[in-house]
């Protein structure tokens, strides 16, 4: 079945299509929402409320653009949206007026080792971080969807980049 089909079916609320999109693309989705998430149990949730989100709004997509990057829009928006109900974005106001650069050094660091300590970061340093590092998203648009100011959304990657540093270096330590 191609994508156009696939997606029409689901339009008509059918199951079997419904568990085969699911099937396409909860790989990438979960890997998504594990960079927002601070565990395995928290990204599952996540993926869980996206796929009921994308079922619910499956109707909107009107083949114009990727499917999948509407997808990905609309699991970071749920993910973003379940925090901000959550009230895990209190965030203190700080102006930065640049960008805050940060030297990095090759490393010999797993992938799933880098992964543990972005989860590990609080949440509103994790979510920029993700969000401007991970994704691509402007500080503006960052500071946009947290409903935050620019500045704020600097300071938080600085404030993150700063702690995932200071894991790395106690990773390189512990195993050397």
């Amino acid at each position: 079945m191609d994508l156009e089909e696939l997606i029409d079916n689901c339009k008509k609320g059918k199951r079997q299509a419904q568990a085969e999109l699911y099937r396409r693309y909860s790989g990438i989705l979960f890997g998504m929402c594990l960079k927002y998430s601070k565990n395995k149990t928290e990204a599952e949730d996540n993926l869980h409320d996206s796929f009921m989100t994308i079922f619910e709004k499956i109707d909107q997509f009107g083949f114009q653009g990727s499917f999948e990057g509407w997808m990905k829009r609309i699991t970071v928006n749920t993910v973003l949206q379940k925090y901000r109900k959550e009230q895990h974005l209190n965030v203190i106001s700080e102006n930065i007026e640049d960008d805050v650069e940060v030297d990095t050094e090759q490393t010999d660091i797993s992938l799933s080792t880098l992964l543990g300590h972005i989860q590990d970061l609080p949440h509103k340093y994790r979510l920029t971080f993700s969000l401007y590092v991970l994704d691509g998203y402007s500080h503006k648009e960052i500071s946009e969807m947290l409903g935050t100011s620019t500045g704020t959304s600097k300071s938080n990657l600085a404030r993150a980049k700063t702690i995932l540093r200071e894991k790395i270096e106690k990773t390189k330590i512990n195993i050397a």
